[in-house]
């Protein structure tokens, strides 16, 4: 099967550069389907049906990272560590705080597809509702999308989920280690006629649950209880015929972590003195989602019918007397969004060199919001009458919300191979969502990749990008409500955040000169209207979408990997720069010294990151036997990201690298089907990491990096 480059780095051991096949997998006899007796026929009508939906979505022209398993497992934690942590490995992925991640300069817009199907964005902030542990493969897409990719166009986390098939058996394991670390985890799965079943579920206790807010070894008031869990449940049908089903769901209770010696700003009752280190502010995310679909495949036909549903429920209590103390207000909210859908996606090769591919989703949200709040009232002050001045009496106010917004998109695009070595893929997807605004957008996309010899691609493309703005946004009826106390913003302008259009450039280079290895180059160029970006803005804790009336984006990625042998190795570094111009919606979160300086000169956006790096190397004794041992060493290096010191956003951060070590032995025990112990040691030389101040635009505490800390884990098959 022909096969063309268009990806760029593999990460660690095993990470390798994916290539989309252009040409269709020949589909078995089509006469007379019947439904594979046995479990061998089983198991090769399942992954040529894998390979053939992979060939419905291939992502030819833009650049794709894929992690293997050996990748994951020398990442630090391995299958434990959260999926962020993961993705931090490939290039240009920048690290924040309360475990975001920024990719090619946005602020958000990841999209994540679980077997291909696109899961609806929630309100979880601190969780990571997917985890390694879910995927058989993990691919990290960026760059000048194909048409079938839209909506959210900064990356694309594909996610082919495990089956009975891909992890036959059952395995259990115990993580355990700094800051009271608990984390069991068991996953099981396997075959029966014609049904094949997977199911995982991981349960995470500790004492850092969100990033450290001072540069202690250990945060105060900073514990966290998670459970995470997934099923697949598949059948096949006849010879060109699936069902499956994939549920999950995530759940997790957080502490915010406290700042000792805070002086209250406010006046509550009397009381104007307080202990910052006693606040007892709590919050609480939930996350369940469940996707049915059908794939059929016919000759040179196939497709996949989709439906999905995703809630989300995020809940935030206040410390009663401390929030209106240090804040002004304290909230007891709630928000929930429930967001049910279809997506279909389909492939036709209707010539040697043409294969069309077209496909649509439609969606509908329903976001709710609730909050009883206590705040302080306004009364003159009596050495100005004329001015207002916060006073000591709480008042109560209630607020809420209730948003329906929905989304309509559909695309078509020809994959035309014009010589052996070089093909476009052309097409165009529109895209029109309601809600808060309307608004649509018709945006075509080309790339051209060009394989001279077996080593060596080029590609070229062009997106335009169409990304709305989330549904959860604040109205101008809860500014109202706020009026004459502490929680009345500084301005009344809410202007309604819109939709980030964009043209996308991307251009790209991988070369393979010797066998194992991998090296490339990518370089892209964005420019943006109605820029979209995220901050924090009081409580509860969670991000506030907002635009920048005009955006430049821009930088470069240099990437190598080698896997060889015993041997895992490979680097990366990557450059790039935000500029944004002019506030123009939500305005109440920023104050008028922000919005004018804004107004007139561009500024760096808050996430953007100059220089970003990772780098790793494993090497296993004893490969192959049931005493091989692993040894891998980690490192991530960040430039800083920005804050503000005289003008908004105008100075970076300290640079900062962490070194992470990891030994993996396996234990060969009698009777068992695989023993493995696994010893992580994080931050092994205690660096104090910065990684906010709580300075800047849109940004609202501060953040450290994680100290030193040590966790073996024990894992066993069965």
């Amino acid at each position: 099967m022909q096969r063309i480059g268009v990806s760029a780095l593999a990460l660690a051991a095993g990470l390798s550069a994916a290539h989309p096949a252009l040409a269709q997998t020949p589909p078995g006899p089509q006469t007379q389907p019947q439904v594979p007796s046995d479990a061998l026929s089983i198991e090769v009508v399942g992954k040529r049906l894998d390979r053939e939906r992979s060939e419905i979505q291939p992502s030819l022209g833009a650049t794709r990272y894929d992690f293997s398993k050996t990748a994951i497992g020398n990442t630090p934690l391995g299958e434990n560590a959260p999926l962020n942590q993961v993705l931090l490995r490939a290039p240009g992925v920048v690290q924040d705080g309360f475990g975001q991640i920024h990719v090619r300069g946005d602020h958000g817009s990841l999209q994540y597809r679980l077997d291909g199907v696109q899961l609806p964005e929630g309100l979880a902030l601190f969780s990571n509702i997917l985890s390694p542990r879910f995927a058989d493969s993990l691919s990290l897409i960026t760059g000048a999308l194909p048409a079938q990719y839209g909506l959210r166009t900064a990356g694309v986390v594909d996610i082919g989920v495990k089956s009975g098939t891909t992890n036959p058996g059952g395995e259990a394991s115990m993580m355990t280690g700094s800051y009271n670390w608990l984390q069991p985890a068991l996953e099981y799965g396997g075959r029966s006629s014609n049904f094949d079943y997977f199911a995982v579920g991981q349960y995470v206790s500790n004492g850092i649950g969100i990033e450290n807010p001072t540069a202690s070894t250990a945060p105060l008031h900073d514990d966290t209880a998670q459970w995470y869990a997934l099923t697949k449940l598949t059948a096949v049908v006849d010879e060109n015929t699936r069902l499956s089903f994939i549920g999950g769901g995530a759940s997790a209770r957080y502490q915010i972590p406290n700042v000792p010696g805070q002086t209250p700003a406010f006046t509550v009752n009397g009381i104007s003195d307080w202990n910052s280190s006693v606040l007892d502010q709590r919050q609480w995310e939930d996350t369940y989602f469940g996707i049915a679909s059908l794939q059929k495949s016919y000759q040179d036909f196939n497709m996949q019918l989709s439906g999905f549903a995703r809630y989300s429920k995020l809940s935030y209590q206040p410390d009663a007397l401390g929030d209106l103390l240090y804040n002004g207000v304290a909230p007891w909210s709630q928000r929930s969004s429930l967001a049910v859908g279809a997506q279909a996606d389909a492939s036709w090769k209707i010539a040697s060199n043409h294969t069309l591919r077209g496909g649509f989703l439609v969606q509908r949200e329903q976001v709710s919001s609730f909050s009883q709040n206590n705040a302080l009232g306004l009364v003159p002050d009596p050495l100005n009458p004329g001015e207002l001045i916060p006073g000591d009496r709480p008042v109560g106010f209630t607020d809420g919300s209730n948003l329906i917004g929905w989304t309509y998109s559909v695309y078509l695009q020809d994959e035309w191979r014009i010589t052996p070595t070089v093909t476009v893929n052309f097409g165009a997807r529109f895209d029109a969502i309601t809600g808060q605004v309307s608004e649509n957008q018709v945006s075509p996309r080309i790339n051209v990749v060009w394989e001279p010899t077996p080593q060596i691609s080029l590609r070229a493309g062009y997106s335009r990008y169409f990304v709305p703005a989330p549904l959860n946004q604040v109205g101008f009826n809860s500014l109202a409500v706020r009026t004459g106390t502490t929680a009345e913003p500084e301005n009344f302008v809410n202007d309604p955040v819109r939709a980030e259009r964009s043209d996308y450039f991307d251009v790209g280079l991988t070369v393979k000169p010797v066998d194992g290895l991998t090296v490339g180059f990518s370089g892209y160029y964005k420019i943006a209207e109605n820029y979209l970006d995220k901050g924090q803005f009081g409580a509860p804790i969670q991000l506030a979408s907002f635009n920048y009336a005009n955006a430049q984006v821009k930088g470069f990625e240099l990437y190598a990997n080698y896997d060889q042998g015993p041997w895992s190795l490979y680097g990366n570094l990557a450059w790039s720069k935000v500029s944004a111009t002019r506030i123009n919606s939500a305005q109440y979160n920023f104050s008028p010294e922000d919005l004018n300086y804004t107004a007139n000169y561009w500024i760096a956006a808050d996430h953007d990151q100059g220089w970003t790096g990772s780098a790793g190397a494993a090497y296993v004794f004893n490969s192959g036997s049931d005493r091989a041992t692993r040894v891998s060493a980690d490192m991530l290096f960040g430039s800083g990201l920005r804050t503000s010191i005289v003008t908004p956003n105008d100075t970076s951060l300290p640079a900062y690298a962490t070194l992470n070590l990891s030994v993996t032995q396996k234990v060969p025990l009698g009777g068992s089907k695989g023993t493995q112990i696994r010893l992580d040691a994080i931050n092994v030389t205690d660096g104090v990491y910065e990684l906010r101040t709580g300075e800047g635009v849109g940004v609202g505490a501060p953040q450290y990096g994680m100290r030193r800390a040590f966790f073996v884990t024990l894992a066993q098959k069965f």
